[in-house]
């Protein structure tokens, strides 16, 4: 039994398995909890598989975890169907419909570096099955990359943030059903090209305040998050700067932040849930923001990126960094534990 939290550590379910719910988030029905996302346990460098399916798991606690299955499994037999273990099939995010009963799941597809769509599925359990309702969509014809969704408490109204690919981030209207956009967006933190164009944005709700925590765009390797809070959804945001200052590294603690999880029974508990998908870097490991920058520099010949060696996170092997938020008035502040329990907090 394991009786708090601990970021970056190992973490085993019930069974004795290492976790594999990477780049998701946690929904709480009916007093209990499932933790979702990426299955990476057959992910390993240079084998070809980007994931084996979207995984479950369940808590009464939020420490210990019961695995639950694959909620959305791999479909190894079609290379060309968005759930091919090939496919780069990430970042699941499950929002429920009051309204048609369905948990819709969105899940990023990258086609390439620049080709990123989104593919969406319904269930009428969190556990599944999940059916394929619409798959290859490019919202509002833009490229879709890492996202975050949410609904707002009040009216079931539903809004979709994702990165414009290497560009700017998108805040969308969902259609009533949750499965599509309806055309009106809303555009914010445009940046000339990566790694300072925001990605894996991480929304919250807190004292009618909205929050954005977003990282730079260096793919699996880590950098320093932004937090920005508006008094709506499409903003306009006023950028409040780094919620990791004390991280003298500049890579939120080595770790990107998924999603942000408010406790349910806790009056200001926030969870910023987040992977550390390079577990032991290189000590020779270069500046990974001068190089993005160098290599996305307009007018730049992008082949020669294949001639840079870097090293191939073993992502079957990646861990979690999950931290209770700090605030000071509208300031979002995450602190490093090397352990931390949820019942310290009120």
């Amino acid at each position: 039994m394991q009786h708090s939290i601990r970021p970056g550590q190992p973490w085993l379910d019930t069974n004795g398995e290492r976790i594999h719910a990477h780049g998701g988030s946690i929904l709480a029905v009916d007093g209990v909890f499932y933790w979702y996302g990426e299955n990476k346990e057959r992910t390993q460098p240079g084998n070809g598989v980007w994931h084996w399916g979207m995984r479950c798991y369940s808590s009464t606690d939020l420490y210990n975890w019961e695995d639950r299955g694959l909620i959305i499994p791999p479909v190894p037999e079609d290379p060309e169907n968005p759930l091919h273990p090939a496919q780069l099939a990430d970042r699941p995010h499950i929002i429920h419909n009051a309204r048609t009963g369905k948990y819709v799941c969105w899940v990023k597809v990258m086609q390439s570096n620049i080709e990123q769509m989104s593919s969406v599925f319904t269930a009428d359990d969190i556990l599944g099955p999940y059916e394929l309702v619409r798959s290859g969509i490019r919202p509002l014809g833009m490229n879709a990359g890492d996202f975050d969704l949410v609904v707002d408490p009040s009216d079931g109204k539903a809004y979709y943030y994702f990165e414009r690919v290497h560009s700017e981030l998108i805040c969308a209207d969902l259609t009533d059903d949750y499965t599509d956009v309806t055309g009106y967006y809303s555009t914010h933190f445009p940046r000339r090209q990566p790694p300072f164009v925001r990605e894996a944005p991480a929304y919250f709700l807190r004292n009618q305040r909205h929050y954005l925590i977003t990282s730079g765009t260096t793919g699996y390797f880590p950098n320093q998050s932004e937090s920005a809070v508006a008094d709506s959804y499409h903003g306009p945001w006023t950028v409040i700067g780094n919620p990791h200052p004390a991280d003298e590294s500049n890579t939120s603690y080595r770790s990107q932040l998924s999603s942000i999880f408010k406790h349910p029974t806790k009056k200001d508990l926030y969870i910023a849930l987040g992977d550390r998908w390079m577990v032991d870097p290189p000590a020779d490991l270069p500046d990974i923001p001068a190089l993005f920058e160098k290599m996305f520099r307009p007018g730049t010949d992008h082949s020669e990126w294949g001639a840079i060696d870097l090293p191939d996170p073993d992502t079957s092997i990646a861990d979690y960094v999950w931290l209770p938020i700090r605030f000071d008035g509208d300031d979002v502040f995450i602190d490093w534990h090397d352990e931390w329990r949820i019942e310290d907090h009120a």
